[in-house]
């Protein structure tokens, strides 16, 4: 590895375990509109994702979380990616997301979250960055049918 290849992925891992330490939107939010939990039996992380949506626009996004370094960075990295998008714009970072975990090629609008790119090394902790996202998908699917879609999201299952 080259030496900037060893300098970024000690920023990346700053990152995550910053992320880890003083989790970004972390507490419950008392007025969502949408809320889900997420759980990773393999490695016994718990996750509890709400949203307030106002429309299409996520306007605040919190979770609470009991897991590891990568699962609870993950949260927080994504919570503060969310704010202010649309639904629609969250399942396109949903999409980026999951191709990053998948092959560690960042795309440019994933910003901060690119610090996961790593993860795609560590299979058994693919699970635990990939929950968040997961549990996102799910809800937003669910706002999706409860405002009167007749699909979830566009392309989504």
């Amino acid at each position: 590895m080259t030496g900037s290849g060893t300098v970024m992925q000690a920023l990346y891992k700053e990152v995550v375990l910053e992320h880890y330490r003083r989790p970004r939107n972390f507490g419950d939010l008392p007025d969502a509109t949408h809320a889900e939990g997420g759980h990773n039996p393999s490695c016994g992380d718990q996750l509890q994702l709400m949203l307030r949506l106002d429309g299409d626009r996520i306007e605040d996004a919190r979770f609470t979380a009991q897991g590891c370094a990568i699962s609870v960075a993950s949260a927080s990295l994504m919570t503060s990616a969310l704010h202010g998008k649309t639904v629609e714009q969250a399942f396109a970072l949903i999409g980026a997301f999951t191709g990053m975990i998948r092959t560690g090629e960042a795309a440019p609008e994933l910003g901060d979250l690119a610090a996961l790119r790593g993860v795609h090394t560590l299979h058994t902790r693919v699970k635990c960055a990939a929950l968040p996202w997961q549990t996102l998908q799910a809800l937003l699917n669910q706002a999706q049918l409860d405002a009167g879609h007749d699909e979830p999201g566009p392309g989504r299952p």
